[in-house]
């Protein structure tokens, strides 16, 4: 399957860049892997803890958040008495107060993964970005890599949006470029997020 889309993403492109071409053929085919080994919650909560920082600095909050808590399961630890103690482990007071959120949410049963699974894109996040603190970018990032989805464009993910319009034209809309490689856009993101860690030399 991904070698099929693979050679329609390199004939669709040709058509629109000779550069974005050139970027998926170097790259070769990409798999997209879901992984839903964690509870739907506590991925939220992860990330949502590392909004807005590299990936080593989110990896590096988010263990001393699972140190804090120590034998305490997360979605019980995460309630508000405990927000000063996941500030100190570099949280903002916005962020805590989100998990604090997202884990009453789940205590109370309202956040199942299979019943979520079963949604399509849009309605999953509407449900997800009811949720106080999650945004749509956290919404694409839990379709795509805890859902699975073939075909979400993350046009809030600054570095998939920026490589599209570097690789095509800044004048020509991302997401008009995007809809070209519908119905399997997440693969549209990985093959940019992919080009942006190997750079051509």
């Amino acid at each position: 399957m991904s070698e099929e889309i693979h050679l329609r993403f390199v004939e669709v492109a040709r058509e629109l860049s000779p550069g974005l071409a050139d970027a998926f053929e170097r790259g070769g085919p990409i798999t997209l892997q879901a992984d839903d080994s964690r509870p739907l919650a506590e991925r939220l909560c992860r990330s949502i803890a590392g909004q807005q920082l590299s990936v080593k600095a989110a990896r590096s909050i988010w263990t001393r958040v699972v140190d804090t808590a120590g034998e305490t399961p997360l979605m019980e630890f995460f309630v508000e008495p405990n927000q000063e103690a996941l500030r100190g482990c570099g949280l903002s007071g916005a962020k805590s107060r989100a998990l604090c959120l997202i884990a009453e949410e789940a205590r109370a049963g309202r956040l199942e993964a299979d019943e979520l699974r079963r949604l399509d894109h849009a309605q999953r996040s509407q449900r997800l970005t009811a949720l106080w603190g999650v945004g749509q970018w956290t919404a694409d990032m839990i379709s795509i890599f805890y859902f699975g989805e073939p075909d979400v464009w993350p046009e809030g993910d600054v570095a998939a949006r920026k490589t599209l319009e570097l690789l095509t034209s800044p004048r020509r809309k991302t997401l008009r470029t995007a809809t070209r490689f519908a119905p399997h856009r997440s693969y549209l993101a990985l093959y940019l997020w992919r080009h942006v860690d190997a750079p051509p030399v």
